[in-house]
């Protein structure tokens, strides 16, 4: 085992030690085995440890590099934190109440929904009597929001916004399509932007939007 490897264990070590919530079973059991919970850790320990351009050699002679390390640690918190916030969307939006998302947790309801519950993700209105008209699509999950899309799409509503349970869509003078990815590569996303696919929103963990016109515009 190269040093690398013993600094990838230790750092995957403290993030374990250092994680603010513990999952609690669901009722079947836990919903990870330890070998996966295991894998995430080292897999994040790694990449914070791996993206910084010679941040592990450095450790050996540099107490600059302990810095750095410092800096990794921060954006990988960070990311972790906003994937969590995401996944806690995803699953309400799957359809799991605030109960089953903070037994999943290990927290109670109400801490879950104080602090995971989520405001719309919307553009801002266009303002002035010729604005293009808004609806909403209600009652919407994971598992019916892409079919709601491509009815409305039909229709020329598109996308601008969602939220929980929700998307807004916007009427225009031709169809669109709609679709979603699950975490787009750096060069998926380029692609389907070179495809004419326009990125609404930033996305929702693991989800991210796209929508195109269809057919001639105006």
């Amino acid at each position: 085992m190269t040093h690398v490897d013993l600094e990838v264990e230790g750092l995957a070590a403290l993030f374990a030690r250092a994680a603010p919530m513990s999952a609690a079973p669901t009722g079947d059991g836990p919903l990870l085995e330890p070998a996966e919970t295991d894998r995430i850790r080292e897999g994040i320990a790694a990449a914070v440890l791996g993206a910084p351009e010679g941040l592990a050699a450095s450790l050996e002679h540099d107490a600059h590099g302990y810095l750095r390390l410092l800096d990794a640690s921060r954006v990988g918190a960070e990311e972790a934190s906003r994937l969590l916030r995401e996944a806690v969307q995803g699953a309400r939006a799957a359809g799991h109440s605030w109960d089953t998302v903070g037994r999943v947790l290990g927290v109670s309801r109400q801490a879950a929904q104080q602090r995971f519950a989520s405001k719309a993700v919307a553009a801002p209105a266009a303002a002035g009597p010729g604005a293009p008209k808004r609806r909403t699509l209600s009652g919407l999950t994971a598992f019916n929001e892409m079919a709601a899309l491509e009815e409305a799409g039909r229709d020329g509503w598109h996308m601008v916004g969602y939220g929980p349970f929700f998307h807004e869509v916007e009427a225009s003078g031709h169809p669109w399509e709609h679709c979603r990815v699950t975490l787009p590569s750096t060069a998926r996303h380029r692609r389907m932007e070179s495809e004419g696919w326009v990125p609404v929103g930033a996305g929702w963990f693991p989800w991210r939007y796209y929508k195109r016109p269809v057919g001639p515009v105006g």
